[in-house]
């Protein structure tokens, strides 16, 4: 049941952070398209957050977004509360291999840090879009190397406010999956690099980034890898079989440059790619056989997604 904004007022705890009601998200996602948030609340540090969770109602919705790199919100728009972590999470530290990081950071810049004080092995996240919470969340990686292979533990926030230290092993990280709830917020992480040659690790960075510029439509409006790859396939191969690449709904189009990557060409809504998405899918199922899953989050109250698709196929 939805709370009523004019209710949810006088019930949410008294923070130390800040509260905005009705607040615009495409501005925050990098697609540029969807509804507003009911309530946005973007906690003062890890203890307004976590009296924050202790004290909300039961019954209200949450939803936690970073840098909207990933994700996709509905037109519609949100209910509940969208938390988003700022200033107080974006802590880094570096002590030796080890480097401690807030989940606001954004990947990129652990990397380039992470080359100033040569450490090597996390070249990787420069190729990754975002925060670190995110990459953790979703266990994201490039270029061959993911983040449970350099991840010690995960500093973790539970729906009742409980903090936890969580390795690998306990989050159940696997490709572009973990285990714990969706609820459960990542407020930072501490990764393990080996000491290397800065010169070295900034021509890797500089490689990388200019192989993903030529092969990845980054200054689009898009939203990173829209399937996750199948075991033993890679989705942009079973998309371009099932004649995807290039396909259009309204504003909306699997990328000429990468057909794994939808694209806002300038006046798409998030119900256009949302059907897109699900178009290509229902293409590379009956072409394939293979069904393939959302790696964008969708958050939002559900649109009728199959009623567009019906309405294209008739």
């Amino acid at each position: 049941m939805v709370i009523e904004t004019k209710d949810l007022k006088d019930r949410l705890p008294l923070i130390r952070g800040r509260y905005l009601f009705d607040v615009p998200l495409a501005p925050v996602t990098w697609f540029r398209v969807g509804g507003t948030a009911q309530v946005t609340f973007k906690p003062a540090d890890l203890e307004d957050l976590c009296f924050f969770l202790k004290n909300k109602p039961k019954d209200l919705p949450l939803h936690i977004i970073g840098v909207g790199s990933n994700l996709l919100v509905r037109d519609t728009g949100v209910d509940g509360v969208v938390i988003r972590l700022g200033q107080g999470f974006t802590n880094i530290h570096v002590d030796h291999e080890t480097i401690d990081v807030g989940a606001a950071a954004l990947d990129r810049n652990v990397a380039m840090l992470a080359c100033e004080q040569s450490i090597a092995g996390l070249e990787f996240l420069c190729g990754i879009p975002g925060t670190i919470g995110g990459a953790v969340r979703m266990n994201a990686g490039a270029y061959g190397t993911d983040i449970s292979q350099v991840l010690d533990y995960a500093t973790v926030i539970d729906s009742k406010g409980a903090i936890h230290h969580l390795t690998p092993h306990d989050l159940g990280l696997s490709y572009r999956h973990c285990d714990i709830p969706k609820q459960w917020i990542f407020v930072g992480a501490r990764f393990k690099g080996r000491s290397g040659n800065s010169k070295e690790i900034h021509e890797k960075i500089t490689a990388l980034l200019t192989e993903r510029e030529r092969t990845q439509p980054v200054k689009s409006r898009t939203g990173g890898s829209t399937f996750a790859n199948p075991d033993g396939m890679k989705a942009w191969e079973l998309i371009e079989k099932a004649g995807c690449r290039g396909l259009q709904v309204g504003g909306a189009m699997m990328s000429e440059l990468h057909c794994n990557f939808m694209i806002n060409t300038g006046d798409a809504t998030a119900t256009d790619l949302e059907t897109l998405g699900e178009e290509v899918r229902q293409k590379v199922l009956a072409i394939t056989g293979v069904d393939l899953r959302w790696e964008i989050e969708r958050i939002g109250r559900n649109l009728n997604v199959e009623m567009k698709l019906g309405e294209r196929a008739a």
